[in-house]
């Protein structure tokens, strides 16, 4: 398995899928694989004509496609591995790839697959499967995709036009979903379960843990009402300890507005001084209300020896152990949230000794050798079928 073509719509802040994408092309280089990395991105969204552009095209982008086919035919893939799509790219792409008989996996970061709204199944503050149960179209009745009843009409069609297809089921060779949580999540939605796989996510090794005291907590991701920001500034309230936020979004404003002096707002920053900052942390807080494919923040806070406290649901229970790698609280809840940071800051050795064990799950499942593995193995079983259409 020498050639590898990635495929990735990058957004217009970076992010998980961003993350995995980077991390993912880099291990696959450092071990021989001659990778090449096809992307398109935001950046020009916010002027009318690329904005129309792309509007118009939601569904099916034939420019794009014929764009990565002759890409195709230039670098001649044995696989191609594709990310996030949406919503520039589209599912054109799989089109692109058929046509050269290329096989294709497609990783389902998160479930922009059967979700109009925004990928998480989640709408006015709860869980939602209107969309997955029945038709698309309940997306522009409610507004889901940011509150426009224009869009969610445009994103609802894209999404029907490919349900009534069967595009996944007919283009798709395997699909990697990040959790048994996650996967179960897309089975039910009409994923086929033979062709569905779970691989977590990974990072490259950043070292062993310092040794020493570490301090305070820390909040890493997108500052939205689904990544639980409310309900992280309420628990705040509670907390008498230093708080470090990394990230922006457009909760960033209430944030400041609570002026809490514990609560200190740094941004997005880039993955070194992540890093460091989450080997300075005694714990790292992951109060996310909606469903996840696999928080890439789990995994970087394992492998720098950090615990996390985090809902009792979805991949954040299937990954973090109670008691062992991190703390579990009730979704949603500010309160329980509070009280179990007080707790665990007020049991520095019982941090230290899940710090510790949640270095050794990292180096077990999320390390790039054990990935390398996994992914290579779901590449195989996809090149076996190179050339088919699969059937529906």
């Amino acid at each position: 398995m020498k050639r590898v073509l990635i495929v990735q719509n990058h957004y217009l802040n970076f992010g998980g899928d961003d993350s995995v994408v980077a991390n993912e092309s880099a291990m696959l280089r450092s071990r021989g694989h001659e990778v090449s990395l096809w992307t398109l991105r935001n950046d020009d969204l916010n002027r009318w004509g690329p904005r129309l552009e792309t509007a118009l095209h939601l569904a099916y982008n034939p420019a794009v496609r014929d764009r990565l086919a002759q890409h195709i035919a230039e670098f001649q893939p044995d696989v191609m591995h594709c990310h996030n799509l949406f919503p520039r790219i589209t599912w054109s792409a799989y089109d692109a790839a058929a046509q050269a008989g290329v096989p294709v996996i497609q990783t389902l970061h998160d479930f922009r697959s059967v979700c109009c709204a925004n990928g998480f199944q989640f709408r006015d503050g709860k869980d939602c499967d209107l969309c997955v149960k029945g038709s698309t179209y309940w997306a522009a009745w409610h507004r889901c995709y940011r509150d426009s009843w224009l869009g969610s009409l445009l994103v609802a069609r894209a999404l029907d036009v490919h349900r009534r297809a069967g595009t996944l089921q007919r283009r798709v060779h395997r699909f990697i979903a990040l959790s048994e949580s996650a996967r179960r999540q897309y089975v039910e939605a009409g994923v086929p379960a033979d062709r569905t796989v779970v691989k977590p996510n990974f990072i490259m090794d950043p070292g062993s843990p310092p040794a020493g005291a570490r301090e305070g907590a820390l909040f890493v991701g997108r500052l939205t009402a689904e990544k639980g920001v409310r309900v992280l500034a309420r628990a705040w309230e509670e907390v008498d300890a230093p708080l470090q936020v990394l990230g922006t979004g457009p909760l960033e404003a209430d944030l400041r507005a609570a002026s809490n002096p514990r609560i200190t707002l740094r941004g997005h920053q880039p993955w070194p001084e992540v890093a460091a900052a989450m080997r300075r942390a005694s714990l790292l807080v992951m109060p996310s209300i909606a469903l996840e494919g696999f928080p890439m923040v789990i995994a970087e806070a394992f492998a720098c020896g950090l615990p996390v406290i985090a809902g009792r649901f979805g991949t954040m229970a299937e990954t973090i152990e109670d008691g062992v790698t991190g703390l579990l609280c009730t979704p949603g809840d500010a309160a329980d949230l509070a009280a179990k940071v007080a707790w665990a800051l007020a049991h520095p050795q019982r941090l230290a000794e899940m710090g510790a064990e949640a270095r050794r799950v990292y180096e077990a499942r999320y390390s790039d050798a054990a990935n390398h593995r996994q992914l290579i193995e779901i590449y195989e079983q996809a090149a076996a079928s190179r050339g088919a259409e699969v059937a529906a």
